[in-house]
């Protein structure tokens, strides 16, 4: 078995993203090194915190988890609280952490962490891109330190928090032009793969059988998050993105080059993308295709570990 790849995962806990950290920590491919916080779908107070429970509850008690920025660098502060509830993990209530929060920021975490062991570790983003956005501007050589990076964010053909943009871009918009713009290739996951991945009916019946796991965490929380997000079961965005890092041979990408829209009345967040490329270099690589049923394969069965090792 090759070595589990080293995972970095920069989020705003949330539904989606209580699921991705869940993955990461399950998945014998991987190996959850750090979780940095920012504000989106609740406040940076309540992202952080549950952040500090998920650790405590899924069992990484070792992981650093680190506080960054809580609000847009330059857009007015948005949240998600109505989707995810104002707590941030739906109907879902696990017991208050007892170790505390990493010291400094998540900007600086990010920097260092990177540094210490380059071309080693796979940088996720399945928040607002703020943290991201900073790190670049403070050490531009993350971009070449990163195995990779990718985002849970934008897509091609519609929005969620307007017609026309997703909410991790949405939210600060600013900062995704500055990761987007800044030199590397960023492997985009958007809504338009996203909202294939739906928990369905046998999806949640089989979280049901993983004791602690699915009747404390994923039930109460999956559940509360469909009833404002899908009739046919929620969509578990943000751990896409980590399912990637675990294995890319589960999506389709196409080059493109991606503009971020900043000033638009009704556009503010959205995200163009140009798959013509018009002798423009690529600066993404844009998810086209999940294969669903393996992706669901995957992430249940990195579930049942974390289960099988709660008390």
């Amino acid at each position: 078995m090759p070595a589990p790849k080293k995972i970095l995962i920069d989020c705003d806990p949330g539904i989606d993203d209580a699921l991705a950290i869940t993955l990461a920590h399950g998945c014998p491919a991987l190996d959850l090194v750090g979780i940095t916080t920012v504000g989106g779908n609740v406040s940076l107070e309540l992202t952080t915190l549950n952040a500090l429970r998920l650790r405590e509850f899924l069992g990484f008690p070792s992981v650093p988890v680190v506080a960054g920025s809580p609000g847009a660098l330059v857009a007015s502060r948005i949240d998600a609280a109505e989707v995810h509830g104002f707590g941030g993990l739906g109907a879902a209530v696990l017991p208050e952490p007892r170790l505390p929060v990493g010291d400094g920021h998540a900007v600086d975490f990010i920097v260092d962490t990177l540094a210490a062991s380059p071309g080693e570790i796979s940088l996720v983003a399945v928040g607002p891109l703020t943290n991201i956005a900073l790190a670049v501007r403070r050490e531009p050589r993350i971009m070449e330190w990163a195995r990779d990076f990718t985002i849970l964010g934008g897509s091609y053909t519609r929005g969620n928090r307007t017609p026309a943009a997703e909410f991790n871009i949405a939210a600060d918009p600013e900062a995704a032009a500055i990761v987007f713009g800044a030199g590397w290739t960023v492997n985009q996951i958007g809504l338009d793969v996203s909202l294939t991945a739906l928990a369905n009916g046998p999806i949640l019946e089989r979280m049901r059988g993983l004791g602690r796991l699915g009747g404390e965490l994923l039930i109460p929380s999956l559940e509360f998050y469909g009833m404002t997000t899908a009739h046919d079961g929620p969509a578990v965005h943000d751990a896409l993105a980590v399912a990637f890092v675990a294995d890319p041979t589960l999506f389709e990408f196409t080059p493109g080059v991606v503009d971020v829209e900043t000033a638009g009345r009704f556009t503010s967040g959205m995200t163009v993308i140009d798959f013509n490329l018009r002798g423009r270099v690529p600066n993404a690589n844009v998810a086209r295709r999940i294969d669903v049923k393996r992706f669901w394969d995957l992430t249940l069965e990195s579930f049942a570990e974390v289960a099988d090792r709660l008390p």
